[in-house]
C-alpha cells in the first residue's frame, strides 16, 4: 500500500507579509531616489493604497518596495474598516510590522470621539494608538487632554497619563491617570483626582464616574465639598443631576459653618433640601466654647440652610457633654432659636445630679454659642445621690441656669417639694429637711447642692435621721436612673449592637498593560532607512507609563479601615 501525503509548504514556515498595493496615483521615477517608486494624485482622484484591510489616501507617496514601506504627503487618510479614520499632513506605514506614524494635525475617528494630536504611533498587531506629545479627545458629552495617551481599538479605551484633564460644561476633573470608554463615557481613575463643579467639588484616589449620566462612585480619601458641608467615606456615590450623594462606612461630615461635625457609617446627602440623613451609629459633634456636645440616635437627620440648621434624632437619642449628659426617646435641636429638645422619657445629669420630666429643653445663646438655660416641663424632679439615701427636689417646672457653660443655679416653680440630706461642715448628717414651697432655688458649687432657698414656703421641718421613716424618704414619682448616665463619649454606644458593615469592594487597578513599544536595545531596532523615525522614538520612555503599584490596592482589602467600633473624635 502506498500512502500519498500532499503537504502545504508555505505553512511550514512564517507566512510572508503582503506587499502595499498601490491602486491609483501618477507615476514617477526620480534617478536621485533609486529605491522609491513616487505616486503623485490626479486632477481631483487621491493617491489611493490597500494593505490587509488598511485603505491609504494622500497626495503624494513614495513607496520603497523593498521594504514594503510606505511614506505620504498631503491630505493623509487612512481608513481600517468603517469605524476608524487617520488624518494627518505626513504618515508612515510599514507593510511588514503592520507600524504606522503619522505626523501634522493628526486626527484619529472612531464612532463616538476624536483625537488630535501632533504625532500618533499606531500598531495594528496590538490594535493600539499611542501619542506623548499631548493630545485631545473630544467625546460627546466632554474634551480631555493629556500630554501622554493610549488607544485600545478593541475595547474603545482610551488611557491617559500625565496632567489628564476632562472638561465638562458642567464640571472639570484633574487626575494622574484616566481610562475613558467611547461607547459608554464611562471614565475610571486613579491617583489623585478631583471633580471641580459650580455647586459641587469631588476628591478622591480610586473613582468611577459616567460622563454622560454624570454619576459615579468613588473611594480611597474619597471626599464630597458641598460649599460649606463635606462629606468623607470608604465609598461614596454622587449623581449631579439629582444633587444627592451617599456614603457609607467611617463616614465624617464637616460643617464648617456651624463649627460641628457628623458621624455614621451610612448617610444620603440632598444638596438642594440641604439635608442629610445618617445612620449606623450616628453622632452629631458640635464645639462650645472648647468644648464639644455629642448628639446620638439610631438615626439623625439635619435639614436647613446653615443658618437655620434643624437636627433630628430619632430612637434612644443620647447626649453628652464633659460635665453633662442626658437621654431621651427622640431629640430635636434647632441652629437659629438655639434650642434642643429631649422629647419622651427624658433624662439628664449634670454632675451628681439627675433631672427628669415630661420634656427637657436646653437653650444657648445664638450670639456666644455657650449654654445658657436648661428647662424641665412638667412633672420636674432632681435627685442627687448622697451617702444616705437620695436628695430630691420636685416641682411643676424646672429652670436651670448656666454660667461660661456650667449649670450652677436650679429654679423650681410651683408646687416644689424637698426631701434633702443636711450636713454641718465636717459633712456629718444633721438631719433630714423635708418641705413644700410654692417655688425654691437651688445653688450649686463644682456641680454639687450647695444651698437651697425656698421661696413663701408653705412648711417645712428638719427631721433626725431616726425620727424621719425610711418610707418617707422617697417622694411620689422618684426615679433613679444612674445606672443609665453616660460618663464618657464612648456611652452613647453603651449597649448597642456594633453594626455589620458591608464590605468596600473598592475600583479595581487598571489591568497591567505590557508597554506600547516592544523592549527592544536602540541598536536592534530595524527602520528603513528612508523613515524619519530614529530607533529612540520607538522606545519606552521611563514616563510613558507608570503602573499603580498593589499597594495602591490597600481599598481592596476586607474592611481595612473599618474598626471593630467607631472611634468618636472632637
Amino acid at each position: 500500500m502506498v500512502l500519498l501525503f500532499v503537504v502545504n509548504i508555505p505553512f511550514l514556515f512564517a507566512q510572508q507579509p503582503q506587499k502595499v498595493d498601490i491602486q491609483s496615483g501618477f507615476l514617477e521615477i526620480r534617478p536621485d531616489l533609486p529605491d522609491a517608486v513616487i505616486y503623485t494624485k490626479e486632477l481631483s482622484e487621491q493617491v489611493y493604497i490597500v494593505h490587509e484591510g488598511v485603505e491609504m489616501w494622500c497626495d503624494q507617496a513614495f513607496v520603497y518596495m523593498k521594504d514594503n514601506f510606505v511614506k505620504a504627503f498631503g491630505n493623509v487618510r487612512i481608513t481600517q474598516g468603517d469605524t476608524m479614520t487617520l488624518n494627518s499632513k505626513y504618515a508612515e506605514y510599514n507593510g511588514n510590522t503592520k507600524f504606522a506614524f503619522a505626523s501634522g494635525d493628526v486626527i484619529l475617528k472612531e464612532p463616538n470621539s476624536t483625537l488630535t494630536t501632533d504625532t500618533l504611533y499606531f500598531d495594528r498587531n496590538k490594535q493600539q494608538g499611542f501619542y506623548r506629545s499631548g493630545g485631545k479627545v473630544v467625546d460627546t458629552a466632554s474634551t480631555l487632554t493629556s500630554r501622554i495617551g493610549r488607544y485600545f481599538a478593541e475595547t474603545k479605551r482610551y488611557q491617559f497619563l500625565s496632567n489628564v484633564v476632562l472638561v465638562n460644561p458642567d464640571y472639570t476633573i484633574n487626575t494622574n491617570q484616566l481610562d475613558f470608554y467611547t461607547e459608554t463615557g464611562h471614565a475610571y481613575l486613579y491617583g489623585p483626582s478631583t471633580i471641580i463643579g459650580e455647586t459641587s467639588n469631588v476628591y478622591s484616589e480610586r473613582g468611577f464616574y459616567d460622563t454622560r449620566n454624570d454619576k459615579g462612585h468613588f473611594s480611597k480619601n474619597a471626599k464630597i465639598d458641598y460649599e460649606n458641608r463635606t462629606v468623607f467615606g470608604d465609598s461614596l456615590y454622587f449623581d449631579r443631576n439629582k444633587n444627592f450623594a451617599s456614603a457609607t462606612n467611617n463616614i465624617k461630615i464637616l460643617d464648617t459653618l456651624n463649627n460641628s461635625i457628623v458621624r455614621g457609617h451610612y448617610a444620603e446627602i440632598f444638596r438642594d433640601k440641604d439635608s442629610v440623613f445618617i445612620t449606623k451609629r450616628a453622632v452629631a459633634v458640635t464645639l462650645r466654647d472648647n468644648d464639644s456636645i455629642y448628639m446620638h440616635a439610631d438615626t439623625l437627620r439635619i435639614t436647613g440652610k446653615p443658618e437655620r440648621r434643624i437636627l433630628r434624632g430619632f430612637y434612644d437619642a443620647r447626649i453628652y457633654k464633659s460635665d453633662m449628659s442626658g437621654k431621651s426617646d427622640s431629640i430635636y435641636s434647632d441652629e437659629k432659636t438655639g434650642i434642643t429638645k429631649m422629647i419622651r422619657n427624658p433624662v439628664m445629669w449634670s454632675g451628681e445630679s439627675q433631672m427628669t420630666g415630661d420634656t427637657i429643653h436646653l437653650l444657648s445663646n445664638t450670639l456666644t454659642d455657650q449654654l445658657d438655660t436648661l428647662k424641665v416641663f412638667n412633672n420636674a424632679f432632681l435627685i442627687q445621690k448622697d451617702s444616705a439615701g437620695f436628695n430630691q427636689v420636685k416641682g411643676d417646672i424646672l429652670i436651670g441656669l448656666f454660667t461660661d457653660n456650667e449649670l450652677d443655679t436650679i429654679n423650681i416653680n410651683r408646687n416644689a417639694e424637698v426631701i434633702f440630706f443636711t450636713r454641718n461642715e465636717n459633712d456629718e448628717l444633721v438631719g433630714i429637711n423635708h418641705s413644700r414651697a410654692s417655688s425654691l432655688q437651688i445653688t450649686l458649687k463644682e456641680q454639687e447642692i450647695e444651698t437651697i432657698r425656698f421661696i413663701r414656703q408653705a412648711d417645712g421641718k428638719l427631721h433626725p435621721e431616726s425620727q424621719f421613716p425610711e418610707n418617707a424618704r422617697i417622694l411620689r414619682g422618684f426615679n433613679w436612673r444612674g445606672e443609665e448616665r453616660l460618663l464618657s463619649k464612648e456611652d452613647l454606644f453603651k449597649g448597642k449592637p456594633i453594626p455589620i458593615l458591608p464590605k468596600i469592594t473598592g475600583i479595581p487597578l487598571p489591568k497591567l498593560e505590557e508597554a506600547f513599544f516592544d523592549d527592544t536595545p536602540e541598536e536592534e531596532i530595524n527602520i528603513p532607512e528612508a523613515s524619519r523615525l530614529l530607533p529612540k522614538d520607538l522606545q519606552n520612555q521611563p514616563d510613558d507609563f507608570t503602573p499603580l503599584s498593589d499597594e495602591d490596592d490597600s481599598e481592596n482589602s476586607e474592611n481595612s479601615e473599618i474598626k471593630k467600633d467607631q472611634k468618636i473624635e472632637d
